[in-house]
């Protein structure tokens, strides 16, 4: 399981000679061939003497980076860096310095690498080649460095900072999380404990910061040896024997670690993991679940849905044909209602037309009765009813005054009307007040009658 996540120096290295080299493969149809050429010379001019950019044992400078803020890279920084710079597709990156970086990693991996310092050829062995998994080691991973400079200011030991020696640390390749430097009543002890990361990378570059000072001869044993004097730092891995002494280190570790095996962090990470998988595949189960009867009601939704889709749809049809049905009923209501309205508008202008010849004839014939009545008037002023008459003087004596007076009321009337023959002529009379209807009395009359007319022929 380590192996896993063990990170192998060589690989890392292989692969990114591997991009390199496809990278600035002359099948790359990206780089022209003028930018090859520049590559080609950019290459020759670094492996001039005059081209030093190796700043020390392990740390190198990106000659073409002047202004760049890092520039102490460990020679797989570099090397990732002018891969990196060299196949970016940034515009900010000319053509020029993109060359200029193919070139430097050329030069890197064909001839810098062969000089790679002790503590870079340390990072490309696997921490469990010589190592037995039922070691036991603190937990979380811990590096103990001594050795540390100190000098005495104001009765006291004083040394460098925990963040400065973290930092030497980082630049080569170690990442430590932390450095605490122990001190006693005597102020800085000369020693310090370097904290991981508590995973496999931790402990990887935890065995990698070992194995770097073992290569200088500067590790656990070299320090317990008491056949010459000692320089420099010296630094190891904490493991039980450093845990469980009585020096200033040992009491530090048990304040802050356990002592485990590999053996039993990788159980323990194995259970962990099981146990991760085990709620993995409940919730995963209990989501499959829930999934599903969302899948059901879904389902179900999406039936229902089509069912009152298809009965919205009858109905909107249905509604449909009705209202062009009373549409179409309405238009034809509506022709008839027209219709008729014509047919009558005609028949009452034709009516009115012929009331009003009519009104026109009978206002000719008032006119003409009228002048009758004043000629008979003036007729009957000269003519006097012959009271003598020996028939009016039978009639009032044997039926009285009333009769007599009818009689010649009906001769004064005969007379007036048609004083020549004395036949009956009709009348336009107004029975409510007993008298002779005037033209305007008869055209109202008239309309009335119409009216009762057309409503006994359903003509309304």
């Amino acid at each position: 399981m380590f192996n896993s996540f063990a990170v192998s120096v060589t690989f890392i290295r292989s692969s990114l000679m591997g991009s390199s080299m496809e990278y600035s493969s002359g099948d790359d149809t990206e780089i022209s061939d003028s930018e090859t050429e520049y590559e080609e010379k950019a290459y020759e001019e670094l492996k001039n003497v005059s081209q030093q950019f190796k700043v020390s044992d392990d740390a190198y400078t990106c000659p073409f980076c002047p202004k760049k803020k890092k520039q102490d890279f460990l020679y797989n920084e570099l090397l990732q860096h002018a891969i990196g710079v060299g196949k970016c597709s940034s515009q900010k990156r000319t053509r020029k310095d993109k060359a200029n970086h193919l070139a430097l990693a050329k030069y890197l991996e064909n001839d810098v690498a062969v000089d790679s310092s002790p503590l870079q050829q340390a990072t490309m062995i696997d921490p469990l080649a010589d190592h037995d998994r039922d070691e036991m080691f603190v937990w979380p991973w811990i590096g103990i460095v001594v050795n540390i400079p100190t000098e005495i200011e104001d009765g006291r030991y004083v040394g460098e900072s925990g963040s400065k020696l973290r930092d030497q640390l980082t630049r080569k390749g170690f990442n430590p999380t932390r450095v605490r430097p122990l001190w006693n009543y005597r102020g800085h002890s000369g020693t310090a404990l370097v904290e991981f990361q508590n995973d496999w990378l931790g402990f990887n570059n935890a065995m990698a910061f070992e194995k770097a000072y073992e290569a200088n001869h500067h590790g656990k044993r070299s320090w317990q040896a008491k056949n010459d004097s000692k320089s420099d730092l010296y630094g190891w891995v904490a493991r039980a024997d450093d845990y469980n002494s009585d020096n200033i280190f040992g009491e530090n570790l048990r304040k802050i670690g356990d002592l485990r095996t590999i053996s039993d962090i990788m159980e323990d990470e194995a259970r962990k993991t099981q146990q991760l998988v085990g709620d993995l595949t409940t919730v995963i189960e209990a989501k499959t679940m829930h999934l599903l009867e969302m899948e059901n009601k879904f389902n179900e939704t999406e039936n229902s849905l089509s069912q009152l889709i298809t009965v919205k749809d009858k109905l909107l049809q249905e509604y449909n044909d009705d209202i062009k049905k009373i549409q179409s009923g309405a238009r034809n209501h509506l022709q008839k209602i027209f219709n008729d309205h014509e047919k009558l508008k005609l028949q009452l202008e034709t009516r009115k037309r012929e009331l009003e010849l009519r009104g026109q004839e009978l206002a000719k014939r008032e006119t003409h009765n009228e002048n009758e009545r004043r000629k008979l008037a003036e007729e009957l002023e000269e003519e006097v009813i012959n009271q003598d008459d020996e028939k009016l003087k039978d009639l009032k004596n044997n039926y009285g005054e009333e009769v007599y007076d009818a009689v010649t009321s009906a001769l004064i009337e005969i007379n007036e009307y048609n004083p020549s023959g004395r036949y009956i002529v009709s009348e336009l009379w107004n029975y409510n007040q007993g008298r002779k209807a005037d033209l305007q009395e008869g055209i109202v009359q008239i309309m009335k009658l119409w009216r009762t007319y057309k409503r006994k022929r359903g003509m309304d």
